[in-house]
C-alpha cells in the first residue's frame, strides 16, 4: 500500500442555538501512516485465508461477539453466551428486555449487511434512523421514539461522558440543530468520498461526529458503531467491520475518553485534532483483523480434525465410544476434566455395563493415535491442539 495522504478539509455549519460546528479530517497522516500501511497488508493476508470453508460458522461467531461487546458498553446484562442463545430468538417472540437489546442490534447488523453492500448505498439520513428503529424497537425509555430525532424540551439537558472520561458534553439540544448538524454529517461524508478519503479513515470520522450530535434519546452508542460498520462493508470489508466492536469493548474507558480528547483538543484549535481517535480505532482494525486471522486457521484445523475423526470411525480404528469421547472434547473448547466428564449423563451409559478397564482402554487408544490429549492435571484436549505449558505441568 502507497502511504497514505490526507486533504485537509473543514466544514462548519452554523446552527440556531448550539452555535458553530466544525467537521474535518484533522488527521496528520504521518502519524498514523504505519499503522494504516500494518492494517492493510493484516487484512490483505486474511483475505487470503481460507474463508470459504468457514464462513459460516465465523459469521455467526463474529456478529455474537460483536452484538455482545457493543451491547455490553452500552450496560447490556447478558453474557456471551446467553448472547449467543438470543441470536436464534424469534424478533417478534421476544419478551425479556435483554434479550431484545441483543435481538435488535442483530436486526440492526442484518440491515447493514443486506444494504451497505449494495453499490448504490450511500449514507443517508433515512438509514440513520432505520438503524436507530432497529436498535431501540420495544426498549422502554421515557423520551425515546425510534426513527426520531430527539428535541429537548425545557427543564430536560441531555449531557453525554462523565468525569471518569475526561468530562461532560453538552451536545445540541434543538431538533432544529440536531437536524442541520445531520444533514451537514451526510454532506460531509460524500464529500470525503468525493476526495477519496479510505473509508479506514472516514469510519471512525463519521463515528466521532455522529457522537457528538448525539441525535437521539437513546441507541446513539450503538448506532455510531452500526455507521462505522457499514461504512467498511460498503468498501468491501467482510468480517472485520462487526469485530471491532468487541475491541471498543475491552478498552472502554480510552474509547470514551477519546471522544473528549479530541474535541477539547479541537476547541484549543490544535492541529490533527482527530489523530488520537483514528490512531486508536486503526489499533484496533489491527487486534480485530489479527485476531479473525487466527480463528479462520484454528476453525480450518477443526474441520480437518472432525474429518480425521470421521475416517477414524469409518475404518474402525475407533468404536463409537471412543469417537463420542473424541467428538465431545472437540466441540469442549475448554480443555475437559477427565474425572467430571465421566459424571455426565451422555458418558455414564455408554460404560454402564463394561469395566474401568475398557474405560481406560478406549482412553490409551485416543492418546496412542493422537485424537485426545491428557495433560499433567488430567484434562482431555483435542489431539490437534498444542496444550499450553502451564496446563502441560503437573500441580
Amino acid at each position: 500500500m502507497a502511504d497514505i495522504e490526507l486533504p485537509n478539509m473543514l466544514q462548519r455549519v452554523e446552527t440556531r442555538r448550539f452555535g458553530h460546528f466544525k467537521f474535518q479530517v484533522g488527521v496528520d497522516a504521518n502519524s498514523i501512516n504505519v499503522i494504516y500501511q500494518r492494517v492493510g497488508d493484516a487484512y490483505e493476508r486474511f483475505q487470503r485465508s481460507p474463508l470459504s470453508q468457514v464462513a459460516n460458522q465465523l459469521e455467526r461467531e463474529v456478529v455474537v461477539s460483536s452484538i455482545f461487546g457493543t451491547n455490553s458498553i452500552e450496560g447490556g446484562q447478558l453474557s456471551e453466551e446467553e448472547t449467543n442463545a438470543a441470536y436464534d430468538l424469534d424478533p417478534a417472540t421476544v419478551q425479556e428486555i435483554e434479550q431484545r437489546r441483543a435481538v435488535n442490534i442483530k436486526e440492526a447488523y442484518s440491515l447493514a449487511a443486506e444494504q451497505a453492500i449494495q453499490i448504490n448505498w450511500s449514507l443517508s439520513i433515512n438509514y440513520i434512523k432505520q438503524l436507530h428503529v432497529f436498535i431501540t424497537d420495544q426498549l422502554p425509555d421515557e423520551h425515546n421514539v425510534p426513527g426520531e430525532f430527539r428535541n429537548n424540551p425545557e427543564g430536560i439537558t441531555t449531557y453525554v461522558g462523565n468525569k471518569d472520561h475526561g468530562g461532560q458534553y453538552k451536545p445540541p439540544q434543538n431538533l432544529a440543530d440536531i437536524q442541520l448538524l445531520m444533514d451537514g454529517l451526510i454532506d460531509w461524508h460524500a464529500e470525503l468520498v468525493v476526495n477519496q478519503v479510505p473509508a479506514m479513515i472516514r469510519a471512525p470520522l463519521i463515528h466521532y461526529y455522529y457522537e457528538l450530535i448525539h441525535p437521539f434519546w437513546d441507541g446513539n452508542g450503538r448506532v455510531g458503531r452500526v455507521l462505522e460498520a457499514s461504512i467498511l462493508l460498503h468498501d468491501g470489508f467482510r468480517y472485520a467491520p462487526f469485530a471491532q466492536a468487541r475491541y471498543y469493548l475491552e478498552h472502554i474507558h480510552h474509547y470514551f475518553t477519546l471522544f473528549n480528547t479530541c474535541r477539547k483538543t479541537a476547541d484549543k484549535k490544535q492541529p490533527s485534532p482527530n489523530t488520537p481517535f483514528v490512531e486508536f480505532y486503526l489499533e484496533g482494525m489491527l487486534t480485530s483483523i489479527n485476531r479473525l486471522h487466527d480463528r479462520v486457521n484454528r476453525l480450518v484445523e477443526e474441520s480437518l480434525f472432525k474429518n480425521k475423526l470421521a475416517d477414524s470411525l469409518t475404518h474402525k480404528d475407533i468404536n463409537d465410544r471412543q469417537y463420542a469421547i473424541a467428538t465431545h472434547v472437540l466441540e469442549s473448547r475448554l480443555p475437559v476434566p477427565l474425572r467430571e466428564m465421566r459424571k455426565e449423563a451422555w458418558y455414564v451409559p455408554m460404560y454402564a455395563k463394561l469395566t474401568d478397564k475398557t474405560k481406560q482402554r478406549d482412553l490409551a487408544k485416543l492418546q496412542s493415535l493422537r485424537l485426545v490429549q491428557v495433560d499433567g492435571k488430567r484434562q482431555l484436549w483435542p489431539g490437534h491442539m498444542v496444550i499450553p505449558q502451564e496446563e502441560s505441568d503437573k500441580n
